[in-house]
């Protein structure tokens, strides 16, 4: 296996996924995530002064909301940090976490099956939130001042601190129209024109996704409507696609137009870069992106071009775009 193609199986194992974020949206997530967090401790402070400067004020906070900060501010339009999920993922994981406390403390399995069981529940009430298992934890791990306010600890600090980091997320995300939080409500100003199925023989449609989704048997952070319109503006994207270039120019990169581990990008070599053993007549080339990447190969001119879709030249972060859309 070629130095690349460790390089891509490494990414793939360790889970890291392209970055395609522009700067200003990251910087728009970070200031966000800031203005959750003191909305969250003023209201508390607030709320709840006599509280304010103890551990149930301070850590409580910065675990369990700094967690939900990091979805509701950086992937405001994700299935895990619309308002449900942050309101019921929390409150339903605080009363497990109390209860457990009550029910068995001082054992060492508390903590975990308070987390398990808030995990199954958030499931069954269809609020799956992550930062809720902080919280079902932090319920019995919290010392005596978590244990002392018993069920209280819904309403503060988790209830107050819910509250405040929502109304920061709506307000603050409904500044960037694109943010669309939450999801439902912010829809896009102008709707996306239905794509003509031109020659397509299948149409995929919303039961379609239903099914796929069902089948993977796995939570998906993404719903099927942001799915189905993500689907739309590629469809769109795909009708302007000229396929099967006429000339095939040494130096540049084509793709195979495909999805998923079907995509690849080769790049034609150059005389210079052509191995010793080359065969006379054939266009040699090398996968930059995709399966099989790093590997080399060689057919003939037309071959290649009933493979190759269009040109296409990188963007950096691993982004490729058609080459008439870069000029």
């Amino acid at each position: 296996m070629s130095p690349p193609s460790r390089l891509t199986e490494l990414r793939l194992l360790l889970g890291i996924e392209r970055n395609t974020t522009r700067h200003g949206e990251k910087w728009i997530s970070g200031i966000g995530a800031l203005l959750g967090i003191v909305s969250v401790y003023w209201l508390t402070r607030w709320t709840f002064p006599e509280h304010a400067a103890g551990a149930v004020g301070g850590a409580l906070m910065v675990t369990s909301m700094g967690a939900s900060a990091v979805l509701l501010f950086a992937v405001p339009q994700g299935a895990l940090s619309q308002p449900w999920a942050v309101v019921g993922g929390h409150l339903l994981s605080a009363v497990i976490g109390v209860s457990c406390q009550k029910l068995f403390p001082g054992h060492a399995w508390t903590a975990a099956l308070a987390v398990g069981l808030a995990v199954l529940g958030m499931y069954y009430l269809r609020c799956i939130h992550p930062p809720g298992g902080a919280t079902a934890l932090a319920a019995v791990i919290g010392g005596p001042e978590v244990h002392a306010l018993g069920y209280h600890y819904v309403l503060m600090p988790i209830l107050i601190n819910v509250v405040a980091i929502l109304a920061m997320a709506i307000a603050f995300n409904a500044l960037f129209p694109w943010r669309r939080y939450p999801a439902h409500l912010h829809k896009r100003r102008q709707p996306i024109p239905a794509t003509r199925p031109a020659a397509r023989q299948f149409e995929l449609t919303q039961e379609d996704f239903s099914a796929a989704m069902e089948q993977l048997n796995s939570y998906v952070d993404i719903t099927t409507e942001n799915l189905t319109e993500l689907l739309e503006l590629a469809k769109q994207h795909a009708e302007k696609n000229i396929t099967h270039p006429q000339d095939i120019i040494a130096g540049r990169a084509y793709s195979n137009g495909k999805l998923g581990k079907l995509w690849s990008v080769r790049r034609v070599l150059t005389q210079d870069e052509l191995p010793t053993d080359a065969a006379a007549g054939r266009l040699h080339y090398q996968v930059i992106a995709g399966e099989q990447v790093g590997q080399a190969g060689g057919c003939s001119a037309d071959e290649f071009r009933q493979w190759a879709r269009f040109e296409v030249v990188s963007q950096g972060s691993g982004r490729w775009f058609k080459a008439d859309e870069s000029r």
